[in-house]
């Protein structure tokens, strides 16, 4: 049976953060069945497009950073800049856009609106970022409750306002070292557990059953995908365990970003998913543009 040309689409991966820079990745959709080699891969994101992000009424022209123009120290500086190990940047070759312009950084209750300009496509988003929402408490707990058992996960308590419709966002890296490790991955000692934060399956959620109460709730430890780490695999996988100092990432975003993530989330990927379309705030185009409005905040897994 032969299937319809897929149409080619601007692909938008973008987010804006409290303090920090936008950063806006481009790429192009593709068939199913379309091959995959090295020349698919070479242009598969988009370096030539007019970029542009507008808020309160003014508007920026965002740089190109395209990590095969960068010197070393360049590259160092974009690392620092956009949050991203300088040796991913330079081995995928990617570029993105960003402003160096701290007005056009990301601020609370600020509506951020992007458009992408491209071989005569036109690509638009909007974003809004919400105030962060601090939790109220966290901690480390062994579910089982047996004071005996080492591994557990991270409990906090939430206020949520009285207000329908605020969306939260949760991720945690482990920031303590390896101090031992099974035979055949001794190179593990020493390197820290997790070297970006790390965003668990169901990440997202709504307030639609808990708008303006306070409540308590856990998450389990994610790992990052395809791990072959020997704690993402054994008993230990998906547990935090006593020692381990985890910096958490609380995140409010608006709802159109938690649809987004919530599909994409439960989409789920594969031969086997559920084909259906994840709901976008890009026009024109796929993807999504999504503001974090974020606080951090520390635990020590202590008994």
């Amino acid at each position: 049976m032969d299937l319809p040309q897929a149409e080619s689409l601007i692909v938008v991966e973008g987010t804006i953060e409290n303090g920090l820079p936008p950063i806006i990745f481009l790429s192009q959709s593709q068939g199913y069945f379309d091959p995959i080699n090295a020349e698919t891969l070479q242009n598969f994101y988009i370096c030539d497009a007019k970029v542009t992000l507008t808020v309160d009424g003014l508007t920026d022209t965002l740089i190109n950073i395209n990590a095969a123009s960068l010197t070393p120290e360049q590259l160092e500086q974009v690392a620092d800049l956009i949050g991203i190990p300088a040796e991913q940047i330079a081995a995928n070759n990617f570029c993105a856009y960003t402003s160096l312009n701290p007005a056009f950084w990301g601020q609370f209750n600020k509506v951020y609106d992007l458009k992408v300009v491209h071989n005569g496509r036109t690509v638009t988003a909007r974003t809004k970022l919400n105030t962060a929402i601090p939790l109220d408490s966290l901690w480390f707990d062994s579910p089982s409750g047996n004071p005996g058992d080492s591994l557990g996960f991270l409990y906090a308590r939430l206020t949520d306002p009285d207000t329908l419709g605020n969306c939260y966002r949760w991720s945690a890296k482990r920031i303590n070292r390896y101090t031992n490790a099974p035979a055949d991955q001794l190179d593990l000692i020493g390197q820290i557990k997790d070297p970006d934060f790390i965003y668990p399956f169901n990440s997202v959620t709504d307030d639609a059953f808990f708008n303006g109460l306070s409540f308590d709730f856990s998450y389990y430890r994610g790992q990052s995908l395809n791990s072959e780490k020997f704690d993402d695999k054994g008993d230990e996988a998906g547990y935090y365990k006593i020692g381990d100092t985890v910096v958490v990432k609380g995140q409010t975003i608006d709802y159109p970003g938690f649809q987004f993530i919530f599909d994409f989330e439960n989409q789920g990927g594969g031969p086997f998913a559920l084909p259906y379309n994840l709901r976008s705030n890009v026009i024109g185009g796929l993807g999504s543009f999504i503001a974090y409005g974020t606080l951090l905040d520390t635990v020590v897994c202590v008994k």
